[in-house]
């Protein structure tokens, strides 16, 4: 006897077509980040458009929106990816609505609307507080170092640009010579067009001068705020003028022949890799939340240390939700006695003086009286129970962001746009985490 199958025809036609919604079942992630934009103020989108020519036509921001925030929820990041999945995946074309923007329509929106697609992180954290998943009870503050779009083979030491400028400058001038000998001389030499490697090699000589430029005014910066004056002969003085300890080893403003800048990515910088080795990076921190886990800060930097970072962590808590959290837990990558001092009255602070693996020296009370007094507090029960609760608090969304979303290396290059994409990953994050509170 033949098996009995349930009614299968490929073929068969619809009479009536079925709403958007019914593709999807009730409570999917897609669902949810479309009534949540909807939600929004979108007011900063529309008045890019407003003073726009009438007969053109742009995609509506909130479709827009809604595809590139559930392609970074759900690990989709790249423009062509999201423009492939608007034809494949039913959730894409759902918060579509049978619109299919080209992959460079995506991109273009996205570099577009950079600083309207951060603040949306902001309406994210607060309606996580308004479903009652964020208390601002406790938070923990950490950093992660995130790839930059940058190769590490377009960077370069300052020692090796001082020398690829002397040899292209040698090279121009042979060129430039070569350019200025008699006709009879060239005539039995190889065809070479000289007014073309004369360019190539200085477009190559502009290139690296602007990096060298780039890292000497950064060394004078640094220079600058170590106490360092463009006329202090490399003599350390104190503030009798007399001189303090041993020379220093270069004069002002002049980096480190280790030193590198990258072509391709100038703003990031050379940072320390997890497991060893070097990589072009940027800084990314989160506060999160211990109700829920939701990131309520995002912030990145193009710093490899953390240390300055809590009160602006702080500072923007208190700008999204208007009060600091109650406790705020922090390991030893944040302690300072600047910063001890900027947030005293604003938070219960536990921050570990001692570093993992590393052999804890004594503190002077008489000129770090704050850092004294947290080594003191840390050895207590109470801020040790506290203390243990950040690294489960703390480091699972910075894992989520890198192996669940995928973003192991940003797409877009420039402090400000990675501080953007940064903040969108993060509101992408969120909404995931949101469904998933909501459902439990």
């Amino acid at each position: 006897m033949a098996a009995n199958y349930r009614p299968y025809d490929p073929q068969q036609m619809m009479l009536l077509p079925e709403t958007l919604q019914e593709w999807l079942p009730e409570g999917h992630l897609a669902h949810f980040i479309s009534d949540a934009i909807d939600g929004f103020d979108l007011g900063a989108f529309h008045g890019r458009y407003d003073k726009g020519d009438p007969r053109i036509q742009p995609f509506h921001p909130a479709m827009m929106v809604k595809v590139l925030v559930y392609g970074y929820a759900t690990g989709v990041l790249s423009s062509r990816k999201i423009a492939r999945k608007l034809h494949e995946d039913v959730a894409f074309r759902v918060l579509a609505a049978r619109n299919f923007p080209a992959h460079r329509t995506i991109r273009d929106f996205c570099a577009f609307h950079l600083k309207e697609l951060s603040e949306l992180f902001v309406q994210v954290v607060r309606l996580a507080r308004e479903m009652g998943l964020v208390k601002l009870g406790t938070i923990a503050v950490d950093g992660t170092k995130v790839k930059a779009n940058a190769s590490r083979h377009k960077a370069m030491n300052y020692g090796h640009m001082l020398k690829s400028e002397a040899e292209l400058k040698a090279q121009i001038d042979a060129l430039l010579n070569k350019a200025r000998a008699a006709d009879e001389a060239e005539k039995n030499e190889a065809e070479l067009d000289i007014p073309a490697e004369i360019a190539r090699r200085q477009d190559r000589l502009d290139a690296i001068a602007a990096a060298r430029a780039r890292l000497e005014q950064r060394q004078r910066e640094a220079d600058l705020e170590r106490g360092r004056s463009h006329d202090d002969d490399q003599m350390p003085c104190g503030k009798d003028g007399k001189l303090r300890g041993e020379r220093y080893k270069r004069p002002f403003g002049v980096p480190q022949d280790k030193d590198q800048d990258n072509f391709t990515d100038p703003d990031s910088r050379i940072m320390q890799r997890a497991g060893g080795g070097f990589d072009a990076a940027y800084n990314a921190q989160t506060a999160v939340d211990d109700t829920a886990h939701i990131i309520v800060a995002a912030e990145l930097i193009n710093n490899a240390s953390d240390v300055r970072e809590l009160p602006t962590m702080l500072a923007a808590v208190k700008d999204t939700l208007g009060a600091y959290p109650e406790q705020t837990l922090a390991d030893a990558g944040y302690r300072s006695e600047a910063v001890f001092a900027a947030l005293t009255g604003c938070t219960d602070l536990v921050v570990t003086i001692e570093r993992d693996g590393k052999e804890h020296r004594a503190i002077d009370e008489a000129s770090l009286p704050l850092t004294a007094a947290m080594a003191a507090k840390m050895k207590t029960h109470e801020a040790r129970e506290a203390y243990r609760r950040r690294k489960w608090l703390a480091e699972p969304p910075n894992g989520w962001i890198k192996n669940v979303l995928g973003l192991r290396q940003f797409s877009m290059r420039g402090l400000h746009r990675v501080q953007a994409e940064w903040k969108l990953v993060c509101m992408a994050l969120n909404l995931r985490r949101m469904v998933a509170m909501q459902a439990a």
